[in-house]
């Protein structure tokens, strides 16, 4: 076999969990052999050149060897090999979103913690909504 589907090899390679997940990136256009949009009946071959998205992550790997089976993740490492830019651009974005700052820990952001729930309710107790009408008591 020297041809396969391109859901099939990516499945295998264990870039996703199953196959209909493969068909469904894609679809979405998300994969890319040698640089073309493909359909999920597209044959790849060893030598192509595949770039597929996974959330933020954009990797590109070299097709070295064709599989319809999915075996274990060592045998499914030797079935391509990544690019070093795609290696690079993958560490460096992995090191960006290591030193982001985590939104949700700011004082101004976030969800509310149970005092400041609370210190609502007490600013909500008093006021307007004591009263029986709009019109100020005498």
């Amino acid at each position: 076999m020297d041809k396969l589907r391109i859901d099939k090899w990516l499945w295998a390679a264990r870039f996703y969990k199953t196959r209909s997940l493969a068909c469904d990136e894609i679809d979405k256009g998300r994969v890319q052999v040698n640089g073309a949009s493909v359909k999920p009946a597209r044959e790849v071959k060893a030598g192509d050149s595949v770039q597929l998205r996974t959330g933020p992550i954009l990797r590109t790997v070299t097709v070295l060897a064709i599989s319809d089976k999915r075996g274990p993740a060592p045998v499914a490492a030797l079935l391509f090999k990544e690019t070093d830019e795609s290696m690079r651009l993958r560490s460096q974005a992995a090191e960006q979103r290591r030193l982001a700052p985590e939104p949700a820990l700011t004082l101004t952001e976030g969800r509310p913690t149970k005092r400041d729930r609370r210190d609502a309710e007490k600013m909500r107790s008093g006021g307007w909504g004591d009263r029986w009408s709009a019109s100020l008591d005498d």
